[in-house]
């Protein structure tokens, strides 16, 4: 299988990304702090619904060169570049450290290792200029006797024998892809990401080889969301999220689909336009619709909204965001819409009125 190299030049050619690009090196210039290679950039234990049922989970996010679309401009609400080791790349001993940082915060935090293991690297873990193969051999190694992986990757790097690296353990392995959108026009225009929907289902197809070629394990994929990207009214954009979960689920090799609310990140296109209040991140209600209009398809729907009930974060009127929220991760792990009809607020009457009237950008009132 062959892969392209996301770097500016290939993908701002005739794409008309060139300006987004250039705009968002320009507010990434703005970015000061440095990062120790040999310490992870977060660690912290949860638990998560997965195929085989809700599992204790190690989260790991893993201090690399970082996301090499970023560093060439990348997407407009990420600022996750801005937490990356400066001068693009880290040791294989460096990783191996942050790795054994992230074993000792569970030794010293959990009763007992955790069933499911999360490693993010706010790039792609399946990168080799990000993640070398030693290093993510080494990984396997180390996670070999756990129950499920979850790696996140773009689509380009995720093949079958890497993969592979991991099946081999009897470890079920999960691809987390950050498609955001199944609209080729939105992924594009508003989150100024290159790749197609059609990347992500060759993508698919890979794990889905990988699963069949495994003996005692499974492989798939996990497709990342994004609710409400920039210049997208508040009715577009949860139209445009039922539409992108219910196109994943179709997809075969796909079992789970990721609805993460935009959040307001320092060092980003979204940044700079909420401070000029041309951007407001989604309302909880959207979040909890969305999750009930699609209660009935044939995948694992979760959201876990990042900075809720916060002006940078998903919010309602303040009052009833901690409720909300409650119901939102209830639901993701035992998938019952039923848990939204004990909440409710006055401000869902505002909330349906900016559903109702609410435009994006340049669409004028009168002639």
């Amino acid at each position: 299988m062959s892969h392209s190299h996301p770097t500016p030049d290939v993908y701002e050619q005739g794409k008309g990304m060139d300006a987004h690009n250039q705009v968002m090196r320009e507010i990434r210039s703005e970015k000061e702090a440095s990062y120790d290679p040999h310490e992870p950039t977060r660690v912290w234990l949860d638990e998560d619904n997965t195929p085989g049922g809700v599992k204790q989970s190690l989260t790991i996010i893993l201090n690399t060169g970082g996301c090499r679309w970023a560093r060439a401009g990348g997407c407009t609400m990420c600022g996750y570049v801005a937490e990356s080791v400066d001068g693009g790349s880290v040791s294989h001993e460096a990783l191996m450290d942050q790795i054994q940082v992230c074993l000792d915060h569970e030794a010293n935090e959990a009763d007992e290792p955790a069933d499911l293991i999360k490693i993010y690297t706010s790039g792609s873990f399946l990168d080799e200029r990000e993640v070398g193969a030693e290093s993510r051999r080494a990984i396997a190694e180390t996670f070999a006797d756990r129950e499920r992986i979850v790696l996140e990757s773009l689509p380009d790097f995720v093949d079958r024998e890497k993969i592979g690296d991991f099946t081999q353990y009897g470890i079920d392995t999960d691809i987390a892809i950050g498609l955001e959108t199944a609209t080729d026009r939105v992924r594009h225009d508003c989150v100024n990401k290159y790749f197609d929907f059609s990347d992500f289902e060759d993508a698919c197809a890979e794990a889905a080889i990988a699963d069949r070629e495994a003996d005692a394990a499974a492989a798939g994929i996990k497709a990342y969301l994004l609710m409400k990207p920039p210049f997208l009214a508040e009715s577009e954009a949860v139209a445009d999220m039922i539409s992108s979960i219910e196109r994943c689920a179709d997809v075969e090799g796909c079992h789970t689909v990721s609805m993460n609310p935009c959040n307001v990140q320092r060092y980003t296109m979204v940044d700079e336009l909420h401070f000029r209040d041309g951007y407001r991140p989604p309302w909880l209600w959207s979040v909890a619709h969305v999750l009930e209009e699609t209660a009935d398809i044939d995948a694992i729907v979760v959201s876990d909204p990042v900075g809720h009930g916060s002006d940078r974060g998903p919010h309602n009127c303040k009052e009833c965001d901690d409720l909300v929220q409650k119901a939102i991760k209830d639901f993701g792990l035992r998938q019952d819409p039923t848990v939204f009809e004990q909440v409710s607020c006055a401000c869902e009457a505002t909330w349906e009125a900016v559903m109702d009237l609410e435009c994006s950008y340049n669409q004028p009132l009168t002639r």
